[in-house]
């Protein structure tokens, strides 16, 4: 079932080029968030990192209503963006302040018991937290586009659906990570390939030397010419990966939701200031 979807992804990537412009974003915002780290540091690097990711989240979420509607131009993209941009938005800060509730309340707990929280069991304890609920609440984004729904029916939406087609989705999740892992482990080895006369000599350290290596050595290592290739790499990434995912969500969604979830075709029309659309 899940690779019947990515197929389909596939095909609507091909069909409609448009559904690469949310990756072309995403894919500048990386490489320019990691020019600006080596160059200026933590500091400017953080502050465009919320930028970025909220002016990614609008592109994103026109990706999804440009396949719920089954086609569009840039304007619908956009507008949909701005139409769905809240919706989209505040189910996620509650995922997010939830998350961080239960771990203030951990660290709470741990500090009325007058326990030191060991680092080993803080990290279980995150993966036994952070996986389980961006898993249930993976479909929040689709299920506010495609059937509308509100901030916490979004949510619910997704939990019911996670739950219902538990191992559609678990395959779906695997099929995800391979085609992720491929396409890093892909440009991994163009990346290596332009700069190994710089990185070989990591391969003659010593046990200890590898120990000590930080990401600050390797990027000394590679210089500014590699910065710059790494720069590129990581676009490609971005430029690749976000499509993709965002497209095979969105198809996965629509099979596991009953079929077609689209509430209107494209029609004439424009959208205004506030994302509402009307039609000719």
């Amino acid at each position: 079932m899940a690779i019947a979807e990515f197929k389909e992804a596939l095909h609507l990537l091909r069909r409609m080029p448009l559904l690469w412009v949310p990756g072309l974003i995403g894919g500048l915002s990386a490489a320019v968030l990691w020019i600006l780290l080596n160059l200026s540091g933590t500091f400017f690097a953080g502050r465009l990192l919320i930028v970025s990711g909220l002016l990614l989240l609008l592109f994103t979420t026109g990706l999804l209503l440009i396949i719920r509607n089954n086609g569009g131009d840039l304007r619908a993209l956009v507008g949909g963006g701005i139409r769905y941009y809240f919706p989209v938005l505040l189910p996620q800060l509650v995922i997010i302040f939830a998350i961080l509730v239960v771990f203030v309340l951990i660290i709470i707990t741990f500090t009325l018991t007058g326990s030191t929280p060991d680092p080993a069991l803080m990290v279980i304890l995150t993966f036994c937290i952070m996986i389980p609920c961006l898993v249930l609440t993976l479909f929040f984004d689709t299920a506010a586009v495609f059937e509308e729904r509100k901030v916490f029916d979004s949510i619910h939406r997704s939990i019911g659906l996670v739950t219902t087609h538990f191992s559609e989705v678990i395959a779906f999740i695997v099929v995800s990570i391979a085609v992720t892992l491929g396409i890093v482990f892909c440009l991994m080895v163009v990346w290596e390939a332009f700069l190994y006369d710089k990185l070989e000599p990591i391969t003659r350290y010593t046990e200890a030397q590898l120990q000590a290596f930080t990401p600050e050595h390797l990027v000394a290592i590679i210089g500014p010419d590699g910065m710059w290739i790494t720069a590129v790499i990581v676009f490609l990434a971005g430029f690749l990966l976000i499509p993709i995912l965002y497209s095979y969500k969105a198809c996965f969604f629509k099979k596991i939701a009953g079929g077609p979830v689209v509430i209107q075709q494209q029609m004439s029309g424009e959208y205004d200031s506030k994302g509402r659309w009307y039609k000719y």
